[in-house]
């Protein structure tokens, strides 16, 4: 049943979101969650542990995560500037559904935000709406 959920293991408020090395930034949002409702950080897989094993405090080990799994300040830059030109240029695609077109657009947008770019939401609304064909 676990394996059907998108989010797997640790998935309540009692035990911390498992992070085995996949899908950084979901886990971090899940993991920032949980820390604070209950400040708790025990949510780490063998190897993700292993990482941090020598570490002496929590930011410390915050940090070292981060820099594996988002890269240094030069990499997220880089990372931002590739995702603001493919925000710019974003259309939909021949033959794509709306759900895909909303769904590659939010996973574009999400990216950014995590990167520090924020958004004026009605501009994304007005986005969105520029880049559907013309049958819609």
């Amino acid at each position: 049943m676990a394996d059907k959920l998108p989010f797997g293991e640790g998935a309540s408020i009692n035990r911390p979101p498992l992070f085995c090395g996949v899908n950084y930034q979901f886990w971090k949002v899940r993991m920032k969650i949980f820390m604070h409702s209950i400040d708790k950080g025990d949510a780490l897989s063998c190897d993700e542990l292993s990482r941090v094993s020598q570490c002496t405090s929590v930011k410390e080990m915050w940090g070292i995560l981060e820099v594996t799994h988002e890269g240094t300040n030069d990499v997220k830059r880089a990372r931002k500037h590739a995702l603001i030109q493919e925000y710019e240029l974003f259309k939909m695609q021949k033959g794509e559904t709306i759900c895909d077109v909303q769904k590659r657009f939010s996973h574009i947008v999400n990216h950014l935000m995590s990167l520090a770019k924020n958004f004026d939401k009605e501009k994304l609304n007005i986005k969105i709406l520029k880049c559907l064909d013309r049958s819609w």
